[in-house]
């Protein structure tokens, strides 16, 4: 069921909420949070669709926010609410409000939303494309337990990981952490079978992907061992090597689909890591409501540091070589005499 409401007001879409569940016979609320969408007209579609099938697990009322560009001085002046309601079937296990904010109500959301929070329930803040520098400041994000940005969607991940570990207040996360909570998993595991020290790491994957980053971050950051990035053609993550006391452990991912972990003295086995929708990311992420500490630790080990690590161990052959060569041409010499 859809009810259109233009130039209306946060009251009346309450009162339209109430009166959507009567006329499907549903007036009790089964709903366990507040998911707050904040997007734009071009991402709207896929966070909506995503965030109700993620209610399939955790039935929610929804409220997405939508600022409106507005092109003329007078349009910026005149603010103006249109809100759309959703119950039943075309709201997957919840309820669906999306609020449109034009002129300088655009400013201003917080004061729309706050009246359509459910009572007594945590409210979640999700931003799919556009985080700001810090979501716990945000007017939006400081009415959240839970905030949830995407550094994939930036236009410069790197810079992106570096500004959440400036601005990181407990509750914030990001759905490129959650993309790699399987390959976390795994890698636990298998160091639960191999009881050798790990004496270095190798993360490959994509260029612009943070993902890998982060990978790479938490393992130099839990294991205190250099840490290598490596790029790949992709998709994702490819490989994560690591170089222990008893041989190697590879886990490779080439298609993105099926991995194969290979540990010394042990067969080869096929793993699923297939790579997963927006959906099941966030569905995890509203798993729980408490703060990530293991998130925290990895984001402020940050990017530039990995890269400094990395620059010492390419510099030591160099620098041993470096004698070696000198004593090689001074050789050179001594037989021409």
């Amino acid at each position: 069921m859809k009810i259109d409401l233009t130039e209306t007001t946060s009251s009346k879409i309450n009162q339209a909420l109430v009166s959507a569940r009567r006329a499907i016979g549903t007036p009790a609320i089964g709903m366990v949070l507040t998911l707050v969408i904040v997007t734009d007209e071009e991402n709207a579609y896929d966070a909506l669709k995503s965030a109700g099938d993620a209610s399939r697990e955790h039935p929610s009322r929804i409220i997405a926010v939508i600022k409106r560009v507005s092109r003329s001085p007078r349009s910026r002046r005149d603010a103006r609410l249109d809100a759309e309601v959703r119950v039943g079937s075309d709201a997957g296990t919840g309820e669906t409000v999306v609020l449109r904010l034009h002129g300088e109500l655009a400013n201003h959301a917080q004061s729309v939303v706050l009246p359509l929070l459910l009572p007594d329930a945590p409210v979640v803040v999700w931003w799919p494309e556009g985080a700001p520098a810090d979501p716990a400041k945000d007017p939006l994000g400081a009415l959240a337990q839970r905030r949830i940005t995407d550094a994939y969607s930036a236009e410069h991940p790197g810079e992106e990981l570096a500004t959440r570990a400036d601005s990181y207040t407990p509750g914030d996360t990001d759905l490129a952490w959650t993309r790699i909570t399987p390959w976390r998993s795994m890698l636990a595991a298998s160091l639960d079978q191999q009881s050798a020290q790990v004496v270095s790491a190798m993360v490959e994957g994509e260029s612009e992907n943070p993902s890998c980053e982060l990978l790479a971050m938490w393992l130099a950051d839990r294991l205190k061992v250099p840490v290598e990035r490596t790029v790949s053609a992709g998709p994702g993550l490819t490989a994560v090597r690591m170089e222990t006391k008893n041989g190697v452990i590879v886990l490779d991912r080439p298609d993105g689909s099926l991995a194969t972990l290979s540990m010394q003295g042990q067969p080869d086995r096929a793993v699923a890591l297939k790579r997963r929708e927006t959906a099941e990311l966030l569905a995890e992420e509203l798993r729980r409501l408490d703060p990530d500490n293991t998130y925290a630790a990895t984001v402020k080990f940050g990017v530039a540091k990995l890269a400094g690590q990395a620059a010492p161990t390419s510099a030591e052959p160099a620098a041993a070589a470096a004698p070696a060569a000198a004593k090689k041409t001074a050789a050179k010499k001594a037989a021409s005499k």
